[in-house]
Formats: structure tokens, sequence, C-alpha cells
């Protein structure tokens, strides 16, 4: 695909679109390619790279906030490069924390409504927390509940790690929940987000992370479990992996 023929014709997001393909890099493209697993039968499969750092993509963002809209974001989120729906993203982030509730209503919906799009682990953990997270924190958590018996993995990574956003507040019913109800994912990607999320709550309340896994542990996937008990004393954690607890 040519970069220059598929532009926006809205000024803003053409700007944003300009800015970041001024710095596209065809080594560190093909770097991102393998990295995000983008060949036949992987996760990330058919997905187009520009080359960018997150670093990069934030000052285009940064940048750009000013004078962009939740419609510019969303736009961006529909093109075919990883790094212009990561700035899209990354813009609703900013729009959503900055914006009253009628724009945080707008943009929680329009998320939800491009999950399809939000299709790699980078982009969920960047956005999930802040968007899905930020907006069910004084809401029913029933959405998260849908989404994590999804088929789609993303969807139900975005469960998980809108989850951060209680947990940071020392809210670990949901996290606990869901990891519950996930423990026997296939996937490896959920497997990490689930153990990681325990792991945070265990950083905040070690009695209610080691209250889940001596129940469950003998039935974790051991990503999951190690990524749980990454921080236990090296003794506790010999004993979670040999099944001892």
């Amino acid at each position: 695909m040519d970069m220059q023929s598929s532009l926006s014709r809205r000024p803003e997001v053409r700007r944003i679109q300009v800015l970041l393909r001024r710095q596209a890099s065809a080594g560190q493209a093909a770097v991102l390619a393998r990295f995000f697993k983008t060949g036949p039968g992987e996760y990330g499969e058919g997905d187009r790279f520009l080359g960018l750092r997150v670093p990069q993509v934030r000052a285009v963002m940064k940048e750009t906030a000013p004078a962009a809209t939740p419609a510019d974001a969303g736009e961006l989120l529909r093109s075919p490069w990883h790094e212009e729906r990561l700035c899209g993203l990354l813009l609703w982030v900013h729009q959503f924390r900055k914006g009253d509730q009628r724009t945080r209503r707008e943009i929680y919906t329009a998320y939800l409504a491009s999950t399809g799009r939000i299709n790699n682990w980078d982009l969920v953990d960047l956005s999930a927390e802040h968007v899905v997270g930020g907006w069910l924190y004084t809401r029913s958590r029933r959405p998260l509940y849908r989404l994590a018996r999804s088929r789609c993995l993303w969807e139900r990574r975005i469960a998980v790690l809108a989850t951060f956003h209680f947990v940071r507040r020392g809210e670990f019913d949901d996290t606990l929940a869901l990891a519950e109800l996930l423990r026997s994912d296939e996937h490896d990607l959920m497997h990490k987000a689930v153990g990681w999320l325990l792991r945070e709550v265990g950083k905040r309340d070690r009695q209610a992370e080691e209250t889940f896994l001596r129940r469950y542990c003998r039935q974790l996937p051991r990503t999951m479990l190690r990524y749980a008990i990454e921080r236990f004393p090296e003794p506790l954690r010999r004993r979670y992996l040999n099944g001892e607890v």
C-alpha cells in the first residue's frame, strides 16, 4: 500500500498521518512485524508497521492533541497502519481524561464498537485500562464479563486489562472474578495478561492474591502462574510451582 495514497481527507487526521509517516523506518518496521507476530497463522497476521517506537507515536499524539477530535481518533483507528491505530487510541485516552461525561461516553462507546481494530496486545494494554476501566469504574461491570466470554482474543484481553484501573484504586474483586473465569483460556497472551493482573493484585494485597492462588494454582496454565508469582520470595515461589501449597 502506498503511504501517500492512503492519506485521509480530514485535515487533522492527514496532519497526524504525515507526521507519523515522515518518521517511517523500513528496518524498524520489519523488526516490529516479527515482534508482534504478523506472519500467517500468528495472532497479528497481516498487520502493517511504519516502523515507529511508542515514544515517537506519543510525541505526535501530544503535538496534535489540542486540535484533534474523537472522530479524528476514530478515523485513525481504521488505518491499516499499526502506529496510526495506536495514535488514535492514545488520542482517545487523552480525550477521555480531559473530556466531560458526554465525551467520555462517546469515546467508550466508539471503543467497544472498534475492538476489531484494537487487534494487538500493545493497543489493548495502552488503552483499555483508561477508557473501558475508566468508564466502568463507577458503573456496572457487566460489560467486562461479556467481553471475557468473547471468542475474540482481544476482547478477552480488554476485559482483563480494563480492571487495572480498579486494581490501582484498591479494588480487586473483578480482576479475581475474571481470572477465575479465564483460568482455562487457551491463548498464551491471556495467560500472560491474567498472570500480570494477579501479580498487580498481589503487590497491593498479597493475601487476596494467595487466597486465589491456593484455590486455583494447580489449574492455572504454567505461564499464568509464573507471571502471578514472579515477585514472591523464592522459597514460596518454588512451593507454588511444585504444587506444595
